[in-house]
């Protein structure tokens, strides 16, 4: 028999431990630290806290409105699946546009892409919830051009897209105007649905 740790809290344990001391935080909020531990989680790289970019009154808004409700906009099906089920509070829905129809159709029409054209079907949905975004760039680049246009804004905007195309520019984006709109994101071309779940799980592992 192979010896390895098998005990799921000690295993929690040590992970959480092995980050804080390998892991800086002092660029973010005070508050933001549980959330910069769990995106470190989720991807193995200590070192990708150094790219973090959260505002200052993210977490406390961002928590806010889940604890009351608040339904989550995501872009793509495996963010939906990585936030976890029983943290979740009674009454918010996880919201995934990206394979009704209307998307398909959307996306041809406009010339865009199919992930674009899901969060044009948020629009209706917006005001006062949380957009995730932990796939397409251009997902998150629509999302500021609507409300550049009046569509009601987020309660909060977490925005990891990732890629070589459009990633590390839809996120400087929000990072130089952020509209208004409390935000957590990662400069550059990393991020990805693990990272943009990971954020979730954190506000709503250490709500009240």
């Amino acid at each position: 028999m192979i010896e390895y740790l098998r005990d799921p809290g000690e295993i929690y344990a040590r992970s959480f431990a092995a980050i804080r001391a390998e892991a800086r935080f002092d660029h973010l909020p005070p508050d933001a630290e549980p959330v910069a531990v769990r995106v470190i989680h989720a991807c193995g790289m200590p070192d990708v806290v150094n790219n973090l970019a959260i505002s200052g009154d993210f977490v406390a808004v961002a928590r806010k409105a889940l604890t009351n409700g608040a339904h989550i906009l995501v872009d793509a099906e495996m963010v939906k699946h990585g936030i976890m089920p029983r943290l979740v509070p009674k009454g918010s829905q996880i919201v995934c546009m990206l394979n009704d129809p209307r998307a398909r159709q959307l996306g041809i029409d406009n010339k865009t892409t199919r992930s674009a054209a899901a969060v044009e079907l948020w629009k209706p949905m917006l005001a006062g919830n949380i957009a995730v975004i932990g796939n397409a760039p251009t997902a998150l680049f629509r999302l500021l051009e609507l409300i550049d246009e009046g569509a009601p804004k987020p309660a909060a905007i977490v925005a990891f897209p990732v890629g070589f195309v459009g990633a590390a520019e839809s996120k400087e984006e929000l990072i130089a105007d952020s509209r208004g709109i409390p935000f957590a994101t990662i400069r550059g071309r990393k991020g990805g649905s693990a990272m943009a779940s990971a954020v979730i799980n954190a506000l709503l592992d250490t709500a009240p």
